[in-house]
């Protein structure tokens, strides 16, 4: 599925909640573009927070950031993530790369106080190539109607499909932080995963967790 690509693309808009069927499909750039749009914490993001040290993100502009993402598109690499649809209109997405790619999250409190639990190479085992689905973004009026469901399960498939042994998470868990308004949870939540069949292997920082699907 694709759009014509547009400097300004039109957003995404609120809609009423609907409950027509989700379909995925690994993502293209017309239509990230078209999802994130030109408002927003996605239009500013553009999913590069955990791509970038924390120098690196503020020396880069909403622009930089774009075409950071796009670049990934052009790369010849598994895309970078994954898209849900319906009626042929993008209405999420679930970013899903190689740990590597991520060094905030390499970097990040919540991995290092799992300590050996987030071994590329588990117990005794050989090492096992490391996927992390980083953010989700699901379009207003398409918000709990089972597109983050969706989009875990896609992003999962793709991580596998494209050699990973691990596909891990960094969920947050909103009993223990009742505050979280939707701006916090761009992770996922712990029922999410767990619901997708991942395990908790550290919930040493309150809050959050680090969950694992192996292949």
């Amino acid at each position: 599925m694709t759009a014509k690509r547009s400097d300004s693309p039109a957003p995404v808009t609120a809609a009423p909640v609907t409950t027509a069927p989700v379909t995925t499909a690994p993502a293209e750039w017309p239509d990230v573009e078209r999802l994130f749009g030109v408002r927003g914490e996605p239009s500013r993001c553009w999913c590069r927070f955990f791509a970038l040290t924390g120098p690196e993100w503020n020396d880069s502009a909403p622009g930089d950031r774009k075409n950071q993402l796009r670049e990934k598109f052009d790369a010849g690499a598994p895309a970078p993530g994954v898209l849900a649809f319906r009626d042929g209109q993008p209405v999420g997405w679930c970013a899903v790369e190689p740990r590597g790619c991520y060094p905030r999250i390499l970097r990040s409190q919540v991995l290092k106080a799992a300590g050996p639990a987030a071994a590329s190479q588990p117990g005794d085992g050989p090492e096992l190539p490391v996927w992390s689905v980083s953010c989700f973004v699901v379009a207003p009026g398409h918000r709990r109607t089972g597109v983050a469901a969706a989009l875990l399960q896609a992003a999962v498939g793709h991580a596998f499909a494209h050699g990973a042994g691990i596909v891990e998470g960094y969920p947050v868990v909103p009993e223990q932080r009742p505050k979280a308004g939707p701006a916090d949870l761009y992770h996922g939540t712990l029922k999410l995963f767990l619901a997708a069949g991942f395990k908790v292997v550290s919930d040493a920082v309150p809050g959050r967790a680090v969950v694992r699907l192996v292949a």
